[in-house]
């Protein structure tokens, strides 16, 4: 089979691999498409070490992997079951079953292991496309337990966008405790920024969208936006609260990590208003009296999503006929990584998949 590693300073290769093969408790999934994120980036733009470490890692060497080894890269897979190992319970999957690979591992023993928080495993999680072996490639062999299935009404790409970056934006809603009664402004309109859009707008509430790209503004309406903000011509803040009629947000979504947005999406809040904080990276800086305190604002870390919450997001998909298809504006083959890197690199313009 195929794969797609990455060498750093924006150098990758398209390597052959053996074809895996399921041990205990694994399964082998035929990847349908596997989603270019932009956290991808970081081992597409650095040596790989020094994307381990900015992930909160140590180095490879340490973790049995050798130096520099050939890690295929991709961390949002889906697809189809193509084989299951020995020990792998009948009634959980079958042979053809469609399927989201969740893309965390953990020791499975720790408690936020055990309530779907792989991510956070108190031994330190694997990262598929990191650490190991991820979705850039033919196949993939996992553990049966970090497959989640995929209502039929989902295409490949879809489930492949819910597997990271439309999954985490339904789980910064869901921290946040969105109902139709609120007014989210969400600042940072790349994929999870447009997604949080998506799911906002299909929960009722009314939606703020922030961005200094016009073009990123205007798709924001297309995906249900009932408000858009040019920040870069205009104060944020100010334009949140003459929306509101003086009121301000109920919930801010930052997913950009720039930290003057995330002092935009502090100070548009109204009383008891809740920031989720999304993106990763940069710091921020507030006036902790007038800004959090007097006004009682929930600040939120919203790291992706459990495991549970990967499936409930696919769940509301369905049911509410989100058309998550619509955030798509690449779609790759696997021997055009290298073109498809390049442009991702040179801007995010919305969502990039490779389909298989």
């Amino acid at each position: 089979m195929r794969g797609v590693v990455f060498r750093g300073n924006r150098e990758l290769e398209v390597l052959d691999f053996p074809d895996p093969t399921p041990g205990p408790g694994e399964v082998v999934v035929e990847i349908k498409a596997s989603g270019l994120c932009g956290s991808d980036l970081k081992f597409y733009r650095d040596p790989p070490e020094a994307a381990l470490k900015a992930l909160g890692f140590k180095d490879f060497a340490s973790r049995g992997l050798g130096e520099n080894p050939a890690i295929i890269a991709g961390h949002e897979p889906c697809g189809v079951v193509a084989e299951i190992g020995p020990n792998v319970d009948p009634r959980a999957f079958t042979v053809g079953d469609r399927v989201m690979v969740f893309h965390y591992k953990g020791c499975g023993f720790c408690d936020l292991c055990r309530t779907g928080w792989t991510q956070m495993c108190t031994h330190g999680a694997t990262i598929y496309g990191a650490t190991a072996h991820g979705g850039h490639a033919t196949y993939m062999v996992v553990p049966a337990e970090t497959l989640v299935p995929m209502p039929e009404e989902i295409s490949f790409s879809a489930g492949a966008a819910i597997a990271c970056g439309t999954g985490t934006a339904f789980g910064a809603l869901r921290r946040a405790d969105v109902t139709g009664r609120d007014t989210v402004a969400v600042f940072g309109l790349g994929p999870i920024g447009q997604s949080a859009i998506q799911f906002a707008s299909a929960l009722g509430a009314e939606v703020i969208a922030v961005d200094i790209a016009a073009d990123r503004l205007a798709r924001a309406g297309e995906l249900g936006a009932h408000h858009v903000v040019n920040s870069s011509s205009t104060d944020a803040v100010e334009a949140i609260r003459e929306i509101t009629g003086g009121r301000g947000a109920t919930v801010s979504i930052e997913s950009s990590g720039a930290p003057s947005a995330r002092v935009a999406g502090t100070r548009c809040l109204g009383p008891w208003g809740r920031i989720a904080l999304v993106g990763l990276g940069g710091n921020i800086e507030l006036d902790v009296s007038p800004d959090i305190v007097i006004k009682q604002i929930s600040i939120i870390g919203s790291y992706t999503f459990s495991n549970v919450g990967m499936g409930e997001c696919a769940r509301f998909v369905a049911q509410h006929g989100i058309d998550v298809d619509a955030l798509f504006t690449d779609r790759w083959k696997i021997e055009d990584a290298e073109t498809a890197y390049k442009e991702f690199d040179q801007q995010v313009r919305g969502k990039a998949v490779i389909e298989f």
